[in-house]
């Protein structure tokens, strides 16, 4: 069997033996014990969707107010990212090469809560505003809202053995999205006001996310003409990531499914819609791809709680599985043929013989009607 008959069976056997053969996470009702978490999720590292999860929270009937932000927070200076498309950390057209890609980052400001918020309302198709930062925002920057929720997930504490690393705070709406990656962490996403949309892709699916590497580079907004310029940043870096946007357009996808096969014909991905009082437990090493929807407020409100993934067996297979090259097979619908007729009689074509010619063109087929001719010479040209 070749290697790719082999990964292309792991990603079944995975689903068949553990993770359930439809593209669904399992639900839970209530909150598990630290025991039932860590034996039927972290270890497994599966992931799980939990109901009645943070409904004791005072978060989750005061933050839907923005009064009561812009009471709570008024001042607090608070960082908020920018793009033109509301996807930042994610694959654009290069800024002096729009024929290729790039990693671009979102423009980064600091502003007083209020004049951010009123930003991230104020956001449409040309401009999209975010209140996030990946530094344990929450207690950094959102402290005054801390009495509001948990400062972790105790049962997932017990569980891991550790308190969260980073908590992060998120403010956005529908306009935001963010693409697929990946992080080495557990991670407890709750959702407080609005709804998260999630796809999910197991490690062991690493070659259908195209991981490739682009030049990183970060948006610039300039405040008098209200445009963004995109610079690649200097010394050049290298960012490794996933190539597959999973939504297309209608015209973009038949070229975007000829690209990355894998990934549109393999097994679906999983989809989970997290909503407002859920928690979604999302494992380490997960690739994920986020959408989301608001609330009446006009906000999608969540937070998050990052544990140290344990650098065990798992991350080792996982590293294994990644050094491990992977090419399609080839599909010989997509495969030419050119047919080449002679009647070559007495010719240096035909002093060799069939064995000689087929011996230096491997993919030559020759046909010989044992009259001493070669009357068709059939070249059958590498799938692209």
């Amino acid at each position: 069997m070749a290697v790719q008959d082999k990964i292309e069976n792991l990603w079944q056997e995975l689903r068949d033996l553990s993770l359930g053969i439809t593209p669904k996470v399992d639900h839970l009702p209530t909150p598990p014990t630290p025991l039932q978490f860590l034996r039927d999720y972290v270890t497994p590292n599966k992931p799980c969707l939990i109901s009645a999860a943070t409904h004791h929270w005072p978060a989750l009937s005061l933050w839907s107010s923005t009064s009561y932000l812009r009471d709570t927070l008024s001042s607090t200076p608070v960082s908020l990212h920018l793009t033109p498309t509301g996807r930042a950390d994610s694959l654009t057209p290069h800024p002096t090469s729009p024929s290729s890609l790039c990693f671009a980052s979102a423009h980064v400001q600091t502003l007083p809560f209020e004049q951010a918020l009123d930003r991230v309302l104020e956001s449409d198709f040309n401009r999209v505003s975010y209140l996030q930062e990946q530094n344990d925002c929450f207690r950094a920057e959102y402290g005054a809202l801390a009495r509001d929720c948990e400062e972790d997930v105790p049962w997932a504490s017990e569980a891991l053995g550790c308190r969260p690393e980073a908590v992060n705070l998120w403010i956005g709406n529908h306009f935001s999205e963010t693409s697929f990656h990946k992080d080495h962490y557990e991670n407890l996403y709750a959702v407080v006001t609005g709804e998260k949309h999630f796809l999910l892709l197991p490690p062991t699916d690493f070659h259908r996310m195209y991981i490739r590497e682009y030049p990183a580079a970060r948006y610039h907004y300039h405040k008098d003409t209200g445009e963004f310029t995109l610079e690649l940043e200097d010394p050049i870096r290298a960012v490794p990531w996933s190539s597959v946007d999973p939504y297309p357009s209608h015209e973009e996808k038949r070229g975007e499914v000829d690209k990355f096969p894998l990934y549109f014909n393999g097994p679906k991905p999983f989809e989970v819609t997290v909503k407002a009082g859920e928690m979604l437990y999302l494992p380490s090493m997960w690739f994920h791809h986020v959408r989301q929807s608001h609330d009446n407020s006009g906000l999608t409100i969540a937070i998050n709680y990052w544990y140290d993934m344990r650098f065990d067996i798992k991350y080792a297979y996982f590293n294994f599985l990644q050094s491990i090259p992977y090419s399609p097979r080839k599909d010989p619908a997509s495969c030419k043929v050119i047919n080449v007729k002679s009647s070559l009689s007495g010719s240096s074509c035909n002093s060799g013989g069939e064995s000689d010619i087929t011996e230096s063109l491997p993919n030559l087929t020759v046909r010989d009607d044992s009259d001493g001719e070669i009357d068709e010479l059939s070249y059958k040209l590498d799938c692209v």
